[in-house]
């Protein structure tokens, strides 16, 4: 009896408890099913990956062949592109991003070089002895003195040219000696004397045993070995003389921009000592040797030097330009990123996103750099911000191999 009361105590405790916490629920919230949130949708993967080499695609999910660590999925709403990364409009704008379109154009710009001033070696003139003979007087007597074409150099006295020429006189006077008269003649021609000398002892009538040297061209005396009072022999050496009418620039050109130089490029040079001064020419050629210190190229220029303002030893700046070549991609040399194994340039896909993209670039200049592979013409690149985005893309990407290294 005592046993049976204490279950129906029990029943109605029960009843009561679940009474009340119908109750509670009714007054303060919504049913269990009703307060039951939907299922998520679940995400589609479009492919597996290894974000250490994002560029390998696996259709099923497993252990990455490159590293140790988990293959990552790759969602439908997260695949922008291939290790690309998607930024938000708004942040975009914030970020101050700038994109511009690769486009087809030609690379013509001058090419500078610094050089210095030479001698033409192709205006030179050496002035030897004819004869053996005596130094009687100088008229020049120091080493870059200037000098006039017909001045006089030196006065020398050829004891050979005075019998040469006592013989000619001596046959000129026999009756019906016409044929030793050319013996003679040629006699005086191989010791050296000219056919000016020659004709001017035939009308003097007189001896002329001295010599006046004068200068066959124009210019500035570089050697002189004449002294007065010396003796000199046949072929020997007296001076040396360099026309100034124009003279050799040789401009240093990087071993990478030789191609571009060659035999007939115009160039413009500008000194220093002489201010507001243009200078023009071309290139007469180009050197086939490589500095191996600089890794430069010597590139001969002839400049026109009709004021004898440009001397040797001078330093001058060369402004080249070289015809343009063929069209090419461009970009804007500020869109282009240089790590040091690789150059890339991060490319703008449909959608807001950003890949980065590797590239062969090539020359530069103007702000422009040619793109050899890896862009189309139309593509848009980012020319400002491109850091961040990298950054942006590098920090997900550590997200995805630590999330995927979680147990």
């Amino acid at each position: 009896m005592k046993q049976s009361t204490m279950m129906i105590s029990l029943a109605v405790a029960v009843s009561l408890a679940a009474t009340a916490g119908y109750q509670f629920g009714t007054r303060h919230g919504q049913p269990a099913q009703a307060a039951a949130a939907p299922a998520p949708k679940e995400k589609k993967v479009l492919y597996w990956h290894d974000p250490m080499v994002p560029g390998q695609k696996f259709d099923k999910p497993g252990k990455s062949p490159f590293m140790d660590m988990q293959l990552v999925p790759v969602y439908a709403d997260d695949s922008v592109a291939d290790n690309g990364v998607r930024i938000n409009p708004r942040v975009q704008q914030n970020l101050g991003i700038r994109t511009a379109a690769v486009e087809m154009g030609r690379l013509a710009a001058p090419l500078a070089a610094v050089g210095a001033v030479a001698y033409n070696e192709r205006d030179v003139v050496l002035v030897q002895a004819r004869a053996n003979g005596y130094i009687e007087r100088l008229h020049v007597r120091a080493p870059l003195d200037p000098v006039r074409q017909g001045q006089a150099l030196a006065d020398v006295y050829m004891p050979d040219w005075v019998a040469a020429q006592e013989e000619y006189l001596a046959v000129r006077r026999m009756a019906g000696a016409d044929s030793l008269l050319d013996a003679a003649r040629q006699r005086m021609r191989l010791a050296g004397m000219s056919d000016t000398q020659i004709q001017l002892v035939d009308s003097s009538g007189k001896l002329h045993p001295r010599l006046t040297i004068t200068a066959p061209a124009s210019g500035i005396v570089t050697e002189l070995t004449a002294r007065e009072g010396m003796t000199v022999s046949a072929g020997a050496p007296l001076f040396r003389i360099n026309g100034t009418a124009t003279v050799w620039i040789e401009a240093e050109i990087p071993e990478q921009a030789g191609a571009k130089v060659h035999a007939g490029v115009p160039v413009e040079a500008h000194a220093a000592a002489l201010p507001g001064i243009t200078f023009k020419g071309s290139v007469s050629a180009l050197l086939p040797e490589l500095n191996p210190a600089t890794r430069t190229i010597k590139a001969r220029i002839e400049l026109a030097n009709p004021s004898r303002r440009l001397t040797p030893g001078m330093f001058v700046n060369v402004s080249l330009h070289p015809a343009a070549g063929s069209d090419v991609l461009l970009v804007p040399s500020e869109a282009v990123i240089r790590t040091g194994t690789r150059t890339v340039v991060m490319v703008a896909q449909e959608g807001g996103g950003f890949a980065p993209v590797e590239v062969e670039a090539a020359a530069e200049a103007d702000g422009k750099t040619e793109i050899r592979s890896g862009l189309h013409a139309g593509d848009k690149v980012v020319v400002s911000g491109q850091f961040l985005i990298d950054s942006d893309a590098s920090l997900r990407g550590t997200a995805m191999r630590m999330d995927g290294a979680r147990p």
